[in-house]
């Protein structure tokens, strides 16, 4: 039987993840590793489960060399909020941290992985066998943007891919040609809730991959939590990036996007 260990952030994906895989092939085994006491419930009944703190990274080695786990992957959302207030570093994560160049998302995670690879542990894409999961360059829903909205489309994804590229975020909020907030430290939830009170009703969200995505971490992602989001905000619709973004509960989010009037868009910047 194939072993893979998860490393476990907030969201549905984590769980997602593994019952779709455990769909196609029976015979892999995970071992989720929790980091935050925020994450699914249902993660937390797992068999396997297991929770170490975020800096805890030669603890987490030792765990996975332990139980013979050669490949890994990660899946969730790890804010930097979160990161800074709970982080407690062992010896070998104060090792990383220190020879970090600088403490934006991608750079902890590389090092973090270049630690595991040192330790023959291979970090896995987090589509891994699921092919069908990121977003398409399609429109998902009945409702669809206008001409008006198509131009504050383009302009959103433009600001997205600048915020990407200085690693500060990944999500905008627009409205009438304008960009009304920019996701920060805060997180994708709270910059969309933010969009909302500022710009009102008929905002649209769009969020977009780093420059160079690499397919084994933090890819965006949206799911029945984001559209339960949108309809909070009473925004318009939500645009993602086809190819470099996880769609999670695809046929729920169509549905509730459907009922409620909010259009579903991935496209290619």
């Amino acid at each position: 039987m194939e072993r893979i260990g998860v490393i476990v952030g907030n969201g549905k994906l984590p769980i997602c993840f593994m019952t779709e895989i455990k769909n196609i092939n029976e015979e892999i085994e995970f071992f989720p590793i929790g980091l935050f006491e925020s994450i699914d419930e249902d993660i937390k009944k797992h068999k396997n489960f297991i929770k170490f703190n975020i800096g805890q990274v030669g603890e987490i080695t030792r765990y996975f060399l332990k139980n013979d786990i050669y490949k890994i992957i990660f899946l969730g959302k790890v804010e930097k909020e979160i990161i800074f207030k709970d982080m407690k570093l062992d010896k070998y994560g104060q090792a990383i941290i220190e020879s970090l160049p600088d403490r934006k998302d991608e750079t902890l995670l590389f090092g973090v992985i270049s630690f595991f690879k040192l330790n023959k542990i291979k970090v896995l894409p987090q589509n891994y066998l699921l092919k069908e999961i990121l977003f398409q360059e399609k429109l998902y829903t009945k409702s669809k943007p206008t001409t008006e909205d198509l131009k504050t489309i383009e302009i959103g994804t433009e600001a997205a891919k600048k915020l990407s590229e200085v690693d500060a975020g990944q999500t905008v909020v627009c409205k009438n040609s304008s960009v009304i907030a920019l996701e920060g430290i805060e997180g994708t939830d709270k910059a969309i809730l933010r969009g909302g009170e500022l710009g009102g009703s008929n905002c649209i969200v769009v969020k977009m991959a780093r420059p160079q995505q690499d397919m084994r971490v933090d890819i965006p992602t949206v799911g029945i939590d984001t559209i339960k989001m949108l309809i909070k905000i009473k925004a318009k619709g939500i645009v993602g990036e086809a190819g470099k973004m996880i769609f999670i509960d695809k046929n729920e989010s169509i549905k509730l996007a459907n009922e409620n009037n909010i259009f579903i868009m991935g496209v290619k910047p």
